[in-house]
């Protein structure tokens, strides 16, 4: 169990995930945790990391960092998104075996399910149709990495875990104009349509698909959760080679429903415009979360309210 005596490494706490972890840690009275900038440390490079994990012997390593975006980031940075991903989650998981760490946890993400996968996606829908073509490239890195997971388990008899959140927003999301995801695309696009008082406000696709969004403060909680089962409740609920937990909330709305909500939140009062040549990605992307329901842990900050924080935040952050 975590305490206040143990060591923690987050890799990537300068990200939405990482920083929200960080602070399910501290509130648990995790006092020793570990942290470097990528100024200080290059997760690409291995010998960097060689030397940093025989230094700090950690007692758990939290593996958030990636490089992430939306579809328009994704499309145009294949090459970068495969093989930084790949790069970091090679090093990371073999120099923290090799360092001695037995606990890690690996973060990925829903997108490693099918294009048009059952849904709603459970676990065992892993590695069984074609990947979505917009972000292939990190599915297939984020797939990599539950499997170095299950390898070094298999072989070396390490404690890796993996956890696979939806789509998250909240505090420390990334609203870059071209490379955010989704909601704080729309945050930002509502709030200057309101400051300029537009009349319309577009947004990309037919609005009919679907997606389910978790804010980050509940795939944190979520994380630490499952960061702290017992070793046997773990093996008891997932298999050597499908280990991976989802993580959600179990309800998804249209891309419609959730721009009349970003609406309603921001205040903005103009219309909304369906862009219907721009990209949407997979009509439907919802996450069984059967496995960690069962487990003890479900979210528990509705769609409004964390889109309301996420608001809040974005206010006083970013504009």
């Amino acid at each position: 169990m975590l305490g206040d005596k143990s060591s923690v490494y987050v890799a990537g706490h300068r990200g939405m995930v990482g920083a929200a972890i960080i602070r399910q840690l501290q509130e648990l009275g995790v006092k020793a945790i570990i942290t470097r900038t990528h100024a200080e440390l290059d997760l690409c490079d291995q010998s960097a990391v060689r030397a940093f994990m025989q230094a700090e012997k950690p007692d758990y390593v939290v593996l958030a960092a990636a490089k992430v975006g939306g579809i328009h980031a994704n499309n145009e940075y294949p090459a970068e998104f495969i093989y930084q991903n790949m790069m970091i989650e090679a090093n990371v998981v073999h120099e923290a075996y090799s360092s001695g760490v037995n606990d890690l946890l690996f973060l990925g993400s829903s997108c490693i399910y099918p294009k048009f996968a059952n849904q709603p996606m459970s676990e065992s829908e892993l590695l069984t149709g074609v990947l979505e073509e917009t972000n292939e490239p990190y599915a297939v890195a984020k797939i990599a990495g539950i499997k170095l997971c299950e390898s070094y388990n298999r072989q070396y008899g390490t404690d890796y875990r993996s956890v696979m959140p939806t789509n998250l927003y909240g505090p420390g999301d990334n609203y870059h104009g071209m490379n955010s995801h989704v909601v704080p695309a729309m945050i930002k696009r509502f709030h200057e349509a309101k400051l300029k008082g537009a009349e319309s406000v577009e947004v990309w696709g037919t609005g009919k698909v679907m997606r389910e969004f978790l804010h980050v403060d509940d795939m944190a909680a979520a994380s630490v959760f499952v960061m702290q089962l017992d070793k046997k409740v773990y093996a008891a609920n997932t298999k050597p080679m499908l280990s991976h937990i989802n993580v959600g909330t179990g309800e998804d709305v249209t891309i419609a429903e959730l721009a009349s909500l970003v609406k309603e939140v921001v205040g903005f009062e103009g219309e909304l415009l369906f862009d219907v040549e721009k990209p949407e990605g997979t009509p439907r992307k919802l996450l069984d979360v059967t496995r960690i329901k069962s487990m003890g842990w479900e979210a528990n900050i509705s769609l409004k309210e964390g889109l309301e924080n996420a608001y809040q935040w974005y206010l006083k952050h970013e504009v």
